[in-house]
């Protein structure tokens, strides 16, 4: 009986999105491969199109899309870039989201609200997303929601670097905003040396979004500079007002330390007219030049995906990136 024998070749392929070109492109130079040339462009009514100018049969492809401002013009053209290679004969398609869009709806506070970030995970899987890289989800659990494998990476090392390097002489508290984030805390304490964890106890009215009421600091802040960690900022709202009572509560300096920087209005007024020393984000999300302001330090989280990248490409291990952390 005769037969064919091929070479198990292996080809990694990098597709970038319009919502944030430049990030493809830092990360496509990291790891040495271009984006995919692609005509990618809207019809008079608003509808997509998405057409790979070179061949993607066989490919192990990574679609990189910061889901910015518009955020479901930039879902859909996911979807359709999805959707594009799978019907081109890819062979393994990850998308790479470095923020993970309806992250805060991920469970009902109320009746009859849905879960959309579920939706998201089950819209992924259904345009032929075999995999997903994502940086800092809003919460761990909505690895559960995607039917495949989902690579969480962490922007702590890369934050907590800048930090150390800039502020490790000082007497340091690391803040969680709110007793949601004080696990994260935890990784950061244990990151800068064992230092103090303290926590901001607030209530938050479910009918009013970004809205937040700050009642009062648990932990050792006095004359110490406190840092805060987040995931995300939004209107700052939260940043400001816990700011506010870490500087009533006796704090020297206060630092913000993000990963996302959505920053919608008015969080860049709110940020440029606070207290706050220092705001350390990265750029999983575009920050144009009206978003930013003198106290704003923006790192890079292209290096870290691309070494994400590299390690599922080459079947490795992307938990080592972080010291075992998952």
């Amino acid at each position: 009986m005769g037969s064919i024998v091929a070479e198990n070749r292996k080809n990694l392929m990098l597709f970038s999105g319009r919502a944030y070109p430049e990030l493809a492109e830092e990360i496509g130079q990291t790891l040495g491969v271009a984006p995919t040339p692609t005509a990618a462009y809207d019809f008079a009514n608003g509808e997509i199109f998405v057409r790979y100018k070179e061949s993607v049969r066989g490919s192990d492809a990574f679609v990189v899309q910061s889901i910015t401002s518009p955020v479901n013009t930039w879902v859909m053209e996911t979807l359709i870039m999805i959707d594009a290679l799978k019907r081109g004969s890819a062979k393994r398609i990850t998308v790479v989201l470095p923020f993970y869009p309806y992250a805060r709806q991920d469970k009902k506070h109320r009746g009859r609200e849905p879960i959309s970030a579920r939706l998201i995970a089950d819209l992924l899987k259904t345009a032929g997303a075999n995999r997903i890289l994502t940086v800092d989800l809003h919460t761990a659990q909505i690895q559960g929601f995607f039917d495949g494998p989902v690579d969480h990476l962490f922007a702590m090392d890369t934050l907590a670097g800048y930090v150390e390097a800039k502020y490790g002489d000082r007497a340091l508290t690391v803040v969680a905003p709110d007793s949601g984030r004080v696990r994260v805390g935890e990784r950061w304490t244990d990151r800068l040396g064992g230092c103090p964890l303290a926590f901001i106890h607030k209530t938050r009215d479910p009918l009013k979004p970004n809205q937040v009421v700050a009642n009062r600091v648990i932990g050792e802040v006095e004359g110490r500079t406190c840092i805060i960690v987040d995931d995300m900022i939004d209107t700052a709202g939260t940043i400001c007002k816990a700011a506010d009572i870490l500087f009533d509560s006796g704090a020297g300096d206060v630092i913000v330390a993000t990963t996302h920087a959505i920053n919608s209005d008015p969080a860049t007024e709110r940020l440029k007219n606070s207290r706050i020393a220092e705001v350390i984000v990265t750029n999983t999300l575009p920050i144009t030049p009206e978003k930013q302001f003198d106290k704003l330090t923006v790192l890079s989280i292209a290096p870290l995906l691309a070494r994400a990248i590299r390690e599922v490409f080459d079947d490795g291990s992307v938990t080592t990136l972080f010291g075992g952390l998952s």
